[in-house]
């Protein structure tokens, strides 16, 4: 591609990192960016179709990934300052970023940071999940736990705060990421594998073009108690797991797929959170133009490609380093000097 060079240039390769996993985490980002921006068009079929599909394992893609990277999270000092400028403040920063849209487009002004609104919801529920990984590292059967916490998690109508439904819901995506060894990457990467992960994602996408009408849009975004869509423990149990399942095998195919080698994105797989955090912004701006010309096939296909642009455009230098005190804050002012436990 004809940005290969430029954004090589911008982004130098980061030492010690594994290009795999920011190839699959720039390529994630792309899904979630598009899908934000394809979703005030769900009226056109291919593109409730798309976002159905993609909703089904984009997050749970960085869940796992968030997992996996999360394994050696313990509580000290420097781990948890890590947690509070990477997490916690960011958090704070974006709730308050994204009342602005509200205000000046539908004149509202409501903030409360308990309660995630918009994308900040993955900050909350991953700063909890982080903290929990220590309990998880300790129990014998910590999958099937987590299993049974989702599934528990859609029997009650849990409140807003916390992000309570999402965190426990998609928690076993977190779980099976600490799971996870190198060795399972490298299982991934053979030839046959990597070719029937290609089979399921195409298998996957026809499946969703053919059932996307049939499956409430609420299983997908894991919000909502099983009475709240509107069917019993038993069914919405059922459905939960065939979502876990569902998810965790596009997963495993999309991260089958995903180049090994360094690409020309793999240096933007380095800054997947400044697209994940700042898109919103543009998408809520994006959504009052779309006209009669994006409510066709060709006009969402444009605007999806437009999405995997903006996401690059994101994870690029320039822009990270005009907001790197959002995303990124330096926070040593606000910390005493590292401390060793008495």
């Amino acid at each position: 591609m004809s940005v290969a060079t430029p954004l090589r240039a911008v982004l130098p390769p980061a030492a010690g990192r594994d290009p795999f996993f920011d190839n699959a985490k720039f390529l994630a980002i792309t899904l979630v960016v598009s899908g934000h921006l394809v979703e005030d068009l769900r009226d056109v079929p291919v593109a409730h179709a798309a976002y159905f599909y993609m909703y089904t394992f984009h997050m749970p893609l960085f869940i796992v990934l968030s997992g996996y990277l999360s394994r050696n999270f313990t509580f000290s000092s420097g781990k948890a300052r890590k947690l509070i400028s990477t997490l916690a403040v960011p958090y704070v920063i974006f709730e308050l970023l994204y009342s602005l849209p509200r205000l000046v487009l539908y004149g509202r002004l409501d903030i409360s940071l308990l309660d995630p609104y918009y994308l900040t919801w993955f900050l909350m529920s991953l700063f909890l999940w982080r903290l929990s990984t220590p309990v998880w590292q300790q129990l014998r059967w910590p999958l099937t736990v987590a299993v049974g916490l989702s599934l528990l998690s859609g029997m009650s109508r849990l409140p807003d705060e916390l992000s309570m439904n999402r965190t426990l819901g998609l928690l076993p995506f977190y779980v099976l990421g600490l799971m996870l060894r190198p060795e399972h990457f490298e299982w991934l990467r053979r030839r046959w594998v990597r070719a029937a992960g290609a089979i399921v994602l195409v298998g996957g996408g026809i499946l969703a073009l053919a059932t996307h009408t049939l499956v409430k849009t609420e299983w997908i975004r894991w919000r909502h108690a099983n009475d709240a869509i509107g069917v019993d423990d038993l069914t919405g149990s059922l459905i939960r797991l065939g979502m876990l399942a569902a998810g965790a095998l596009l997963v495993a195919a999309f991260l089958a797929v995903t180049p090994a080698r360094r690409t020309w994105y793999s240096g933007l797989g380095a800054a997947t959170m400044y697209a994940y955090l700042l898109h919103g912004l543009v998408v809520k701006v994006a959504e009052r133009f779309y006209g009669d010309w994006a409510q066709t096939v060709a006009g969402v296909t444009v605007v999806a490609l437009l999405g995997v642009g903006l996401a690059a455009l994101l994870c690029t230098e320039p822009v990270r380093r005009a907001t790197r005190w959002a995303v990124e804050p330096r926070m040593s002012w606000a910390f005493t000097r590292l401390r060793k436990p008495g």
